[in-house]
C-alpha cells in the first residue's frame, strides 16, 4: 500500500500498487510524484521505487545547447533580416572615387558631391528605419571621404592659383 501526494498537494491513499500503476498510465502520476510506501520512513519519488521503474517510458533528457566551436558561423537572429542601404553603398563608392581622384580637379568636382548626397540620404534612411536597413558605417565613411577629397582639391586649387600655375595653364589652354 502507498500514499501519494497529488499535484494539488493533498495526500491520497493508502492505495494498492495496481491503483498507482493505473494513475501512472492515466498521467495522473509520474516519476517525480512523491510516495510513501507502507513501512517506509521517508517520502521518495515513484521513479525511485523499483516496482514502478518499468511503468515510466524512458524520457530523453533535454538537449542542452552546444557552445559554438571557434570558426563556426553563429546562428542567424530571429526576425526579419536587415538589408544594406543602397544609398549608403553608392555614397561609399563615390567617396572612394572622389578621394582617389582628388588630385584631378575636374573629375573630383563630380564625384565628391555625389558621394556627399548619396551618403547623407543613406545615413538618413538608416537612422530613420534601423529595423530595415544597416550600412551606417558605410554612409559615414563615404561622407568623410567625399568631404576630405573636396578639402584636398580646394587646397590644391588655392596652391595652384597662388603660384600662378593655374592662370598659366588656363591661358595656354585658351591660346590653343
Amino acid at each position: 500500500m502507498y500514499k501519494i501526494v497529488g499535484t494539488d498537494g493533498r495526500v491520497y491513499g493508502p492505495v494498492s500498487a495496481e491503483q498507482v500503476k493505473q494513475w501512472i498510465a492515466q498521467g495522473r502520476a509520474n516519476a517525480q510524484t512523491h510516495a510513501l510506501a507502507d513501512g517506509a520512513a521517508a517520502w521518495i519519488t515513484l521513479g525511485q521505487l523499483p516496482e514502478f521503474a518499468n511503468c515510466f517510458s524512458a524520457q530523453v533528457p533535454p538537449i542542452s545547447p552546444v557552445p559554438p566551436v571557434s570558426g563556426t558561423i553563429p546562428p542567424l537572429p530571429a526576425g526579419p533580416l536587415r538589408k544594406i542601404n543602397g544609398y549608403a553603398i553608392l555614397g561609399l563608392v563615390f567617396g572612394i572615387l572622389s578621394f582617389a581622384c582628388c588630385f584631378m580637379c575636374c573629375i573630383n568636382w563630380l564625384f565628391a558631391p555625389l558621394g556627399i548626397i548619396f551618403s547623407l540620404i543613406g545615413l538618413s534612411q538608416v537612422n530613420h528605419h534601423p529595423e530595415l536597413y544597416e550600412g551606417r558605417s558605410m554612409a559615414i565613411a563615404g561622407l568623410v571621404l567625399s568631404i576630405l577629397s573636396l578639402v584636398i582639391a580646394f587646397i590644391l586649387l588655392i596652391c595652384f592659383m597662388a603660384n600662378g600655375q593655374f592662370h598659366y595653364s588656363y591661358n595656354n589652354h585658351l591660346l590653343r
